[in-house]
């Protein structure tokens, strides 16, 4: 009786708060959907991003239909996601933006001509709006809003910015949870390439990936969110919230996204986990590698709730299909979440291998896979087979698994053994099994086993997967990203706008006023004469630093020029940096500062917002960085040549020729060096690309 009353006392007060949230997701406004068939607690969907119809680029449409409609009829996924970018809004020239509606006849043509030759029903198909599908929108459903016309979500009446759908299977449940955090007021690129959640949103998103919460029957749960924009093109919402936070809090299995596109590399992955001590400031600008954050788990077993229970995440951004042809099969297998990606590059594919366990210990293992491991929170009967599914366009002869060892410094095979199909009357698709001896590849090194699947069909065609490290153990492979995968994935460029933007108008001040305050204060300090005269009193560093100084001192000296760049830094801080149609071109001309574009909100009368915050920063940061800075160096340099030439002018003309006084070679060569004036040409040629950069600009 003791503790009868507590508990009742609990069930009631979870009853009344989830009665009292006033928006949240009701249990008569989910969408279940029951998948039934072998193999049990097994659901794969596929993903497909980016993939930027146009006009002017029929062979992408073409090659959709070609290899996206019969591989999706071999897979036969529980669900297709289409994760933004649907359509491209580009001109031939690619300097206008905007939508254009023949590009999304050409989508709903070929999207209805998928579902005709994959024969997959049109419910399971989810297509998301990315930045391209905003172009030049206005509002949500007005005259160029053709997403809402064409689009698979909108057809089926699928409203709001977040759409969710479960999947059910042997007693597990699989959240899907779509978000669109493209722009209310989309504007024209350049200047539209971020995501801008809002307060509202997020909260919809936090109630969408809770609406299982209070399920008292607590089955497993795993919670997939898929977008378009990385979290490194997140903006924060208008109260300074973070998406991050949100999937942190819900313990997302992974969120899945596009935007960024194959060229900038092949590992745009990246690992969030709740650290137990306050994340350092440079935290929330960048993260250096894929795992920055995690740390090891330790031997000691605490399997108490409260211990497994860790907030983490993993953020999946795949390929394009734009250039890179790219679609992307997820399984959820007992939990375990893997993945792999076709290339369909090279032509269609006829067998297509997806390991579900173990995972690949760089790009899928959490940090709670140790836990698993020690405390068996899934069952030790996961651990027990080596588990794979095939799809195939011909019947299957035979299907092997194969570990390697690479401790010797070569790949050793230590296991190679038949794979044996689940067998079943009612089959979506064949999973294929192995028993093993898990234990046996207990390591400290998360690298050292690799697993490869292998494949043969009857016509004799033979497919292998890659080859994947993996850790029974729990244990992550560290990846790091070459640079353009850090600075497209690891940077949070929303965070990162304001300083960079600040750190160069102060470093262009400090250029102008500093030198002029020196000339005036220290007047024959910084001359030709004193550097010239005392350069060998000096050491290195100070005359490169008195150098440099007296560069932009003689460019304080030349007073219009100094002045007119002073004059146009405080312009660019406080007026206009550019007039133009930020939309369309029929709309209202406005104007566009470091701040955003000014603009008056949709039906809210004469309200004034600045819109694309930080979009503007891909035309204000170059400009300021790759333009003013070193135009202004420039300037200086020129400055100082003009000045050392002068002297070097007099100097020479002042002496008096001797008749019996014969040059040096090197002299010579000074001579000719400084008659010919080949550093102001020098200066010259790194004006002229500055002019190209400020065109490109």
């Amino acid at each position: 009786m003791g503790t009868r009353g507590p508990r009742l006392l609990t069930v009631l007060l979870t009853l009344v708060a989830a009665a009292a949230a006033p928006s949240a997701v009701s249990r008569d406004e989910r969408e279940v959907v029951e998948v039934s068939g072998a193999p049990d607690g097994v659901v794969w969907v596929a993903q497909l991003s980016d993939l930027h119809f146009s006009v002017h680029h029929p062979e992408r449409a073409y090659d959709f239909r070609r290899y996206v409609g019969p591989a999706l009829a071999m897979v036969n996924p529980d669900l297709v996601l289409i994760t933004g970018d649907l359509t491209d809004g580009k001109s031939k020239d690619l300097l206008t933006m905007k939508q254009n509606e023949v590009e999304w006849v050409e989508y709903e043509s070929t999207i209805n001509d998928i579902i005709q030759i994959s024969k997959l029903p049109r419910r399971i198909f989810f297509d998301l709006r990315g930045n391209h599908d905003s172009f030049g929108v206005s509002a949500s459903g007005d005259d160029y809003d053709f997403y809402q016309k064409y689009s698979i979500n909108a057809k089926l009446r699928r409203q709001g910015r977040v759409q969710s759908i479960t999947l059910e299977n042997s007693g597990r449940k699989h959240l899907f949870v779509g978000f669109d955090s493209t722009m209310e007021i989309g504007l024209r690129g350049p200047t539209n390439l971020f995501g801008h959640p809002t307060d509202k949103q997020l909260i919809e998103l936090d109630q969408a990936l809770s609406q299982w919460d209070t399920d008292f029957e607590k089955v497993p749960l795993t919670k997939i969110v898929f977008g378009h924009f990385p979290l490194s093109f997140l903006a924060l919402t208008e109260s300074g919230k973070s998406i991050k936070d949100v999937f942190l809090k819900q313990s997302l299995a992974a969120y899945l996204c596009g935007h960024l596109h194959t060229r900038f590399g092949k590992n745009l992955k990246r690992y969030y986990h709740r650290a137990v001590q306050e994340p350092s400031l440079s935290e929330h600008y960048y993260q250096f590698n894929m795992h920055q954050g995690y740390a090891i788990q330790s031997n000691k077993e605490n399997c108490s709730e409260e211990a497994a229970h860790v907030e983490e995440f993993w953020e999946w951004e795949m390929g394009d299909w734009r250039k890179s042809r790219s679609m992307r099969i997820l399984a959820i297998d007992d939990g375990h979440v893997s993945y792999t990606d076709i290339d369909f590059r090279l032509g269609s594919k006829s067998i297509i291998i997806l390991p579900t366990f173990p995972l690949d210990s760089r790009f899928m293992q959490r940090a709670s896979a140790s836990c698993d491991f020690k405390c068996h929170t899934k069952g030790a009967s996961t651990f027990d087979t080596v588990r794979a599914l095939v799809f195939s366009k011909q019947e299957i002869v035979s299907v092997s698994v194969k570990i390697y060892d690479s401790r010797p410094g070569t790949l050793e095979v230590v296991l190679d053994s038949e794979m044996k199909r689940v067998n079943s009357n009612d089959t979506r698709g064949h999973m294929y099994l192995a028993p093993w001896n898990w234990r046996a590849f207990e390591d400290p090194s998360p690298s050292r086993y690799w697993l490869q699947i292998e494949v043969m069909d009857i016509t004799g065609d033979t497919s292998v997967s890659q080859l994947r490290p993996f850790s029974i153990n729990g244990l992550t492979a560290r990846v790091n990203w070459t640079w353009k995968e850090f600075f497209v994935i690891g940077i949070q460029w929303a965070s990162i706008y304001h300083p960079a933007l600040w750190c160069a108008i102060s470093l262009i001040f400090s250029l102008l006023l500093a030198p002029q305050v020196s000339a005036v204060v220290f007047k024959d300090q910084f001359t030709y004469k004193s550097l010239y005269t005392n350069g060998n009193q000096r050491t290195l560093l100070k005359s490169l630093v008195g150098g440099f100084v007296w560069l932009f001192v003689e460019l304080a000296r030349v007073i219009p020029v100094w002045f007119l760049l002073l004059v146009y830094t405080i312009y660019l801080v406080f007026l206009p940096w550019l007039f133009g149609h930020p939309i369309t071109e029929d709309g209202s001309l406005t104007y566009m500062t470091h701040r955003g574009w000014i603009l008056k909100r949709p039906n809210s009368g004469n309200e004034v917002v600045h819109a694309g915050i930080p979009d503007v920063m891909v035309i204000v940061l170059p400009h300021l960085y790759f333009v003013l800075l070193p135009t202004i160096v420039i300037l200086a340099a020129m400055a100082a040549e003009r000045t050392a030439y002068r002297e070097h002018y007099l100097s020479r003309s002042g002496k008096k020729k001797d008749d019996y006084y014969q040059k040096s070679r090197r002299q010579i060569e000074h001579e000719i060096f400084w008659n010919g004036r080949w550093i102001r040409k020098f200066l010259c040629l790194f004006c002229l690309v500055v002019l190209w950069k400020h065109w490109k600009v």
